[in-house]
C-alpha cells in the first residue's frame, strides 16, 4: 500500500513536477526520486529508443532532449533534499556507438569506446575520466573494463566485489569473475 503513495505525483508541488518536464522520462525520474526518498535501495529507470540505426540527427536529438531536463532535475532535486551524497546515479546504455555514419544517417553498435556518467553516492563531481582517439573509435586513456566498473559500483554500494559470490557448477563465482579493480580516481 505504501507504494501507491510514491507513485502519486499529484502530491508533488507544481514547481517540482514542472522541473522534471511533462514527458514519460520526467515522470519516471520523479517517481525514482520519490522511491529513494522513501528508502527504496535500488531503483532502475529504463529509457528505450536509443538504437539509432537511421534518422540519427532527428532521433538522437529527440531522445537527448527527452532525458536531459529530467536527469538534471533529478540530480538537483536529490541534492536539494540531501539525498545525492547517498544515492548513486548511473546513466549508460548497453554499448557504445560507432563514430561514423551507418547507411548515411545512423550509428552501428560499437564496443571499443563507451560513454556513461555517474553522479552522487561517492563519485567525484565534474570529473571526466578516460578518452578516445580523435575518431571516437577506441578508448585510449584510463580504460575501464566492465569488471572494474562493476567492482567500483559495488564498492560505492558498500559491497566488496570479491565476497559477492553465487554458487554454480560446483564453485563460487563473482560478478567480476577473477578480475575487477576499483577505479579509485573517480571516488
Amino acid at each position: 500500500m505504501a507504494a501507491t503513495d510514491a507513485f502519486d505525483l499529484s502530491k508533488e508541488p507544481e514547481s517540482v513536477r514542472a522541473s522534471y518536464g511533462t514527458g514519460a522520462q520526467g515522470k519516471q525520474l520523479l517517481i525514482a526520486r520519490r522511491l529513494v526518498e522513501r528508502g527504496v535501495r535500488f531503483v532502475q529507470v529504463w529509457a528505450g529508443g536509443w538504437d539509432h540505426h537511421n534518422d540519427l540527427e532527428d532521433r538522437l536529438r529527440g531522445k537527448a532532449t527527452e532525458i536531459d531536463v529530467p536527469a538534471g532535475a533529478l540530480l538537483t532535486d536529490l541534492e536539494q533534499r540531501g539525498l545525492l551524497d547517498n544515492t548513486l546515479v548511473i546513466w549508460g546504455g548497453e554499448f557504445g556507438r560507432t563514430p561514423t555514419a551507418e547507411n548515411g544517417n545512423g550509428r552501428e553498435h560499437h564496443p571499443f569506446g563507451f560513454t556513461m556518467w555517474m553522479a552522487g553516492g561517492g563519485v567525484k563531481r565534474g570529473l571526466v575520466y578516460g578518452s578516445t582517439d580523435e575518431y571516437g573509435w577506441h578508448s585510449t586513456e584510463n580504460r575501464v573494463h566492465v569488471h572494474d566498473l562493476h567492482a567500483t559500483i559495488l564498492h560505492l554500494m558498500g559491497i566488496d566485489h570479491t565476497k559477492l559470490t553465487y554458487f554454480y557448477g560446483g564453485r563460487n563465482y563473482r560478478l567480476t569473475d577473477v578480475y575487477g579493480n576499483l577505479v579509485k580516481d573517480i571516488l
